[in-house]
């Protein structure tokens, strides 16, 4: 079925609202064991997911129904399937709220889209010149490479349409000891717009090594309160609680008790967390024009040395809290702090590099992890030692642990999200094994 049968069908079918989104994406897959091409394909896939909006009761109440159909769908089935969108939308009636009109963005020239066949081969040659040893090497790996188009269109006469690239490498890294009577297998997953070389070659190697030492840890000591410093993409899940509780929806639902104009901390000795929107950061996968509702993306500082400043979020908690400038956000950056890599790395800390899972809780801030491998810096006899353990966890309490918290001037990139290179919290409390 064409979008504009869809149209007329959504007109017709007694919605007060609607919006439909066509999404096609071409991709190419690599699936390598070591480096041997084990086999590859093309995928072209299309799809269209349907949102209908009904109001009831004198527009006191807003239902929302959704579903995805094949267009290859025959017109009675989709027209059938939109007719039950509009009874079922009636089952979940939220306060009543209005779509966007709609608004144009600002728009970037756009670079000239990378051939798939260009961005494949970057990621091939990348594996290949990948530092490999007789003990620590690459088990397997996969690519995959694609272009999505997306048009977004609604009832209010928003029709955009944006095209970019997303890419992902998934690979696994065995290690293992002389003899080969012990073995460890780390996974590692990377999304970007197109390949990202120093990335995937830095966090590779790294894995290597951290494979090497989990085969040589001893058990994590119970270590009471004491500094972690966090290196690697764990710290999204730090830098992820500000931006929850930044979100619209928490904001309305009272979930987040921050406010505008209000520090998040006081007493804070560390550095102070300042958050931006970016439109576009250089290879993200997620550079657009416009959010997955068509409203135009833009560069917005959201918090400010503690202090949140904008909201962001979808359309219906922005009408909620009368906040008509939010969008949803694509891609975070996070300021650099004030210290330098050596000023962070001082005295004795806890360096956690591996975790089971990680988690920071979006609304309360407790942070939990069970701790994989990590590395134990300590002074002895005026030297540092640095010892490798494994075993027992990390917790706390952002809400606690922001007022002692210390940023790296340096920043590093992971597909959406820039942030500190470094992030040290002082008082994380670490159970032994």
């Amino acid at each position: 079925m064409k979008i504009e049968q869809l149209k007329d069908l959504l007109n017709e079918s007694g919605a007060d609202n609607w919006v439909i989104t066509e999404t096609t994406k071409h991709g190419w897959e690599f699936y390598y064991i070591r480096h041997e091409l084990d086999q590859n394909r093309v995928t072209d896939v299309k799809n269209i997911d349907i949102s209908v909006y009904k109001n009831f009761d004198n527009n006191e109440y807003t239902g929302l129904a959704t579903a995805t159909i094949n267009p290859s769908e025959t017109d009675e089935y989709i027209k059938k399937t939109i007719a039950d969108l509009v009874v079922q939308s009636e089952y979940v009636k939220d306060k009543y709220f209005d779509l966007k009109d709609p608004q144009s963005a600002d728009k970037k020239e756009a670079k000239e889209l990378l051939s798939l066949s260009d961005i494949s081969k970057d990621f091939i040659t990348t594996m290949e010149s990948v530092n490999e040893t007789e003990t620590e090497d690459i088990n397997s790996y996969e690519i995959f490479a694609s272009h999505i188009t997306k048009r977004i269109i609604t009832s209010k006469g928003i029709d955009v349409t944006q095209t970019y690239p997303s890419s992902m490498l998934e690979a696994v890294v065995n290690a293992r000891t002389k003899e080969k009577d012990h073995e460890i297998e780390l996974y590692r997953a990377f999304n970007s717009g197109t390949c990202d070389e120093k990335n995937i070659k830095d966090t590779i190697d790294k894995a290597m090594k951290y494979g090497k030492d989990r085969l040589v840890t001893t058990k994590t000591p119970a270590l009471g309160q004491i500094p972690c410093v966090f290196t690697t993409s764990d710290a999204k899940e730090i830098y992820r609680f500000f931006l929850s509780n930044l979100h619209t929806g928490n904001i309305y639902m009272k979930t987040s008790k921050w406010k505008k104009g209000t520090p998040i901390a006081n007493d804070v000795k560390g550095d102070k967390i300042t958050i931006k929107a970016v439109k576009y950061l250089d290879n993200s996968s997620k550079n657009f024009d416009y959010d997955p509702e068509g409203t135009p993306v833009k560069d917005m500082t959201i918090m400010e040395e503690n202090v949140p400043v904008a909201f962001w979020g979808p359309t219906k908690f922005g009408y909620y809290l009368n906040e008509k400038d939010t969008f949803i956000i694509t891609n975070t950056e996070v300021s650099g702090g004030t210290k330098t890599e050596e000023e962070l790395r001082c005295g004795k800390y806890l360096e956690p590099v591996e975790f089971s899972d990680f988690q920071v809780h979006a609304m309360t801030g407790d942070i939990f992890g069970e701790i994989r491998l990590a590395y134990l810096h300590e002074i002895k006899d005026g030297k540092e030692t640095v010892t490798a353990v494994s075993g027992g966890s990390v917790s706390g309490n952002m809400l606690d642990l922001v007022k002692n918290m210390s940023m790296s001037k340096e920043l590093v990139q992971y597909d959406n999200a820039k942030l500190p290179k470094i992030t040290r919290i002082e008082n994380v409390t670490v159970t032994g094994a």
